[in-house]
């Protein structure tokens, strides 16, 4: 079992294979951008809101407390790899640099198109998501991961991907690889979070620890082992939610301002004719 640190845990220690590839992955969208028709800031400020998100998920403070002491603080990092950092990503990906990543895979690879085309589809992207959130949360994988590094990053790695998947049929920036229509987009919002209230039933509804490396950490806060795992499923149960709803009302008025701009272009084009 993993020891908790000598050092306090608001240090906010910083790890550097994090920040690098972060780096990076800044750096690359901003050689991209430079090379392509640019637009606003929007954009831009979106992508850069969501490697920030990463940044704090993954150093300092919470990821301290995420690994050594609290499984609440575990499930705040969590919330912040599936439900903030993939639209933010998303939403900042201009649909001419996606399409200029996808469309040379899409080409050559027909195998990588069949599978692209396939995962993106919304019942695989969700049902990819769902086992990926749920298979990490049961105890022996969860434990496997706080036990060994490399599982852990091996898990959050997953759950960013499979988060990225599971907002493509609402978020997605490429033609090549479309969203859906405003109308079945509000029908996928209602069942997404439904993979994350099935893991906050569980871990809030439990009668005992059912996790031994938080059970053994020392306590902070005055929290017990079993209230803490409990204040983090209520923490995954209110976001799954609530973030959803939110990003169902975005699109409803997004459908109905593009329906009254189709009306508005009808009367046009009648008056002309």
């Amino acid at each position: 079992m993993n020891a908790a640190p000598t050092f306090a845990w608001t240090s906010g220690e910083v790890h550097a294979d994090v920040v690098l590839g972060v780096g990076l992955l800044a750096a690359a969208y901003a050689v991209a951008w430079t090379r392509g028709p640019r637009g606003g800031l929007r954009e831009p400020a979106l992508f850069l809101g969501g490697l920030i998100v990463l940044l704090v998920a993954l150093n300092g403070p919470l990821h301290d407390l995420s690994d050594y002491y609290l499984f609440s603080a575990h499930m705040v990092q969590h919330l912040l790899l599936t439900l903030m950092v993939p639209p933010l990503l998303l939403a900042g990906t201009p649909g001419w640099m996606a399409d200029a990543l996808i469309g040379p895979l899409l080409r050559r690879r027909r195998s990588v198109g069949a599978v692209a085309r396939a995962v993106t589809r919304p019942v695989t992207a969700l049902g990819l998501y769902a086992v990926a959130l749920i298979g990490w949360h049961l105890p022996a994988p969860y434990e496997a991961a706080l036990e060994h590094h490399a599982w852990h990053v091996v898990e959050h790695l997953v759950l960013l991907v499979t988060a990225v998947v599971a907002w493509w049929p609402v978020l997605s920036p490429s033609a090549l690889l479309p969203r859906l229509h405003y109308g079945p987009q509000i029908l996928y919002l209602f069942a997404f979070g439904i993979p994350m209230t099935v893991v906050a039933a569980m871990i809030t509804g439990a009668e005992q620890s059912l996790y031994p490396f938080y059970a053994a950490a020392p306590r902070l806060f005055g929290l017990t082992a079993l209230d803490d795992q409990r204040l983090g499923g209520l923490i995954m149960w209110v976001p799954a939610g609530l973030i959803p709803l939110l990003a169902f009302t975005v699109v409803f008025f997004r459908w109905v301002a593009a329906e009254v701009d189709d009306a508005e272009e009808q009367v046009i084009k009648r008056r002309l004719l």
